[in-house]
């Protein structure tokens, strides 16, 4: 079966995050939601990683096949949300499906955080059906090269703090591969993946947002840790979502050469 609108164009994938998530991170998830309005998905449809089960939840429809995570915590909230008719506790090195028993897999911003890639892009290919579809996106090398922090002290010729500060970023963002398209594409090519589309996102000063919100946000960190939700007051005009500044950046075209992010729509062979 083919899904043809799998997001609805008429959503507010903007709102729908902020309502959900620090404002930081619902931006960057609205931004890729928007993008599956143009896609077409095959059911049925395996999301790799798919943690809290929200972005799915906000993005499609109707709910996945299967939704699976490493994290049962994660599995707990993603089970609630009616996201998937299933969700597993599983790691994406061991898949534990049949051979050609998906017809799509998508992983919306995990692959970065899997320090054995090649081993979860093996399994991938295992469990598509030929010429199914691999969808996912990931941070690329633009990503240390667009933090504001570091800029500002190779500015002042302080490189060994503006190199401190990017790998203090990507600790705190649990970050193993951040890869231009040059190291994907070969990638792919190995395990038998043809890239049909792909894109950079997110521009510059877009992930400046992002990467101060890490900061700024630091709110909604003790709101999870303390009342499980990582926002208290989901409505318009709340202080803590900067909603009207964001709005702004959303209705921008987000496809930037100089992007951070990388979305790829890709095949098996």
């Amino acid at each position: 079966m083919t899904e043809k609108n799998s997001a609805d164009p008429k959503k507010d994938y903007l709102w729908e995050n902020l309502r959900q998530l620090p404002y930081f991170r619902g931006f960057l998830r609205a931004v890729e939601g928007r993008f599956y309005e143009e896609i077409e998905l095959i059911e049925p449809i395996l999301d790799v990683g798919c943690g809290d089960g929200v972005f799915a939840a906000i993005t499609f429809e109707k709910p996945l096949k299967i939704g699976f995570d490493p994290s049962l915590q994660m599995l707990g909230e993603a089970a609630s949300n009616g996201a998937y008719g299933h969700v597993l506790c599983a790691g994406g090195g061991a898949i534990p499906f049949e051979d050609a028993s998906y017809a799509t897999v998508i992983s919306n911003s995990v692959l970065e955080h899997i320090p054995m890639l090649d081993e979860v892009i093996e399994e991938v290919y295992r469990v598509l059906k030929p010429g199914g579809q691999f969808i996912f996106c990931v941070p690329n090398d633009n990503l240390l090269k667009n933090l504001s922090v570091s800029n500002f002290f190779d500015s002042i010729k302080l490189h060994g703090l503006a190199n401190a500060y990017r790998s203090f970023f990507n600790t705190i963002s649990r970050h193993h591969h951040a890869d231009p398209f040059e190291v994907w594409e070969p990638r792919l090519r190995k395990h038998h993946f043809h890239i049909v589309h792909w894109w950079n996102y997110f521009s510059p000063d877009d992930l400046h947002t992002l990467e101060w919100g890490h900061y700024r946000g630091l709110h909604s960190l003790l709101n999870k840790k303390i009342f499980k939700k990582w926002v208290l007051f989901p409505y318009h005009g709340n202080f803590f979502i900067p909603e009207r500044s964001l709005r702004k950046k959303y209705n921008q075209d987000p496809i930037h050469p100089e992007g951070s992010y990388t979305f790829y729509i890709t095949r098996k062979e």
